[in-house]
């Protein structure tokens, strides 16, 4: 289960299998916020999201080809500011919460 949280207020609960990602399970479910421009190839920043600080270290810290997108993509970089295309789910990251930037670039 993935809960995503716009910043208007609503927020989205899907059920989602070990091994998709973030983005593929947001995209799936049409939650609105994840535009997902380049299909999940890391090749943009439209996947967007700042994951809960109670699931930073299970999800980890970004690599180097992501962190430069983000450097360059995002109107506000966070400390726990991902790209949900790079997100993979495991059975730890159960209930993992993300919130959605206000707008995609």
């Amino acid at each position: 289960m993935v809960i995503y949280v716009r910043s208007d207020g609503p927020e989205y609960t899907v059920d989602a299998t070990v091994g998709d990602s973030v983005m593929a399970a947001a995209v799936r479910n049409g939650i609105p916020g994840i535009v997902a421009e380049c299909g999940g190839n890391q090749s943009c920043a439209t996947c967007h999201v700042w994951v809960r600080e109670e699931f930073a270290a299970l999800v980890g810290p970004p690599g180097d080809l992501e962190e430069d997108l983000l450097d360059l993509g995002v109107t506000e970089r966070r400390d726990t500011s991902r790209l949900s295309c790079q997100i993979r789910l495991t059975s730890e990251l159960d209930g993992l919460t993300v919130d959605i930037p206000p707008e995609q670039p």
